[in-house]
């Protein structure tokens, strides 16, 4: 994880090319606000978009992976499509310059999601005058963020559904088994929808491994060299292949054109425009399928 990682910070300093995809806010009303994080009192970042019309909506929350910055291409893409669906929709700064065991994660999660704490992000999100969370939540997230992602509903009942990119068991030797695992967390695996790449080394690089994780976090089996398993509902999972991502490489950042090792801000067209399984906006849609 280590090495990876160290790529992903040398990549940060990389100037994105053609296929560079900008963060630019392009939908409805843009804000900010800060929420706890347990630093001492400092503020973590709230960066957010809602709609432009009078009204109130639903809300969503995303949350980058380890290292990423919260208002990356990726974090942003989701907030803006989130809000042109009509949600208030926020990417949310957390403490992610290392990753972590289970109670180290979930600490993450609640001061996230903690309904209980009115300086919480959710609390915060949810107090904005066009935020209406009695008709649900909804999140995402990436890597590390998927993982605070799942976890979510142990601290908010109001989170209805989660999509997961990148999310697995065990990242290297962190086992997250006994607080993600299928069963091992409030948020039910019907309201669960994940999406990781083939060739994912944090979770042993193959397909084969791959997809052993994907079943233990969803409790769902597609069978021996499945790429997918979905309920009549379309929760489950999805195992993107190499040859379905322009680079060829669906690994760990497989959203991204060059996978980890390239810019976070240099999106592959196929993720952000496509209609894949593993594409952001089908999965968008399956999660706002379950708000009011």
């Amino acid at each position: 994880m280590t090495t990876i990682l160290a790529k992903q910070l040398t990549a940060a300093a990389i100037v994105a090319s053609s296929a560079f995809i900008s963060a630019t806010v392009n939908a409805g009303d843009s804000f900010s606000d800060t929420y706890s994080n347990g630093k001492g009192g400092r503020g973590a970042a709230i960066t957010g978009v809602e709609p432009s019309a009078t009204g109130t909506y639903p809300v969503f929350v995303y949350m980058v992976g380890t290292w990423e910055d919260h208002e990356n291409a990726s974090a942003m893409a989701a907030i803006n499509s989130m809000a042109d669906r009509g949600y208030v929709a926020a990417t949310v700064d957390y403490s992610n310059s290392t990753f972590g065991d289970c109670s180290t994660l979930s600490q993450r999660s609640k001061y996230i999601f903690d309904a209980k704490n009115n300086k919480s992000a959710i609390s915060k999100l949810c107090s904005r005058s066009k935020a209406d969370c009695s008709r649900g939540v909804v999140v995402g997230g990436f890597s590390q963020g998927s993982i605070l992602a799942v976890l979510g509903n142990n601290f908010d009942a109001r989170i209805e559904a989660a999509y997961a990119l990148g999310a697995g068991v065990q990242y290297d030797s962190y086992d997250l088994r006994a607080c993600v695992a299928d069963g091992n967390r409030t948020l039910p695996s019907d309201r669960l929808r994940a999406i990781n790449g083939e060739g994912d080394a944090y979770m042993g690089g193959t397909a084969a491994s791959v997809q052993a994780q994907l079943e233990e976090l969803t409790g769902l089996a597609g069978g021996s060299g499945h790429y997918s398993a979905f309920r009549t509902n379309n929760s489950g999972w999805y195992m993107v292949s190499h040859s379905e991502v322009s680079d060829g490489q669906a690994e760990h950042c497989y959203m991204r054109n060059g996978g980890c090792g390239f810019n976070e801000n240099r999106l592959d067209s196929l993720w952000t425009n496509g209609g894949s399984e593993w594409s952001l906006e089908p999965n968008l849609d399956w999660i706002s399928s379950f708000t009011r």
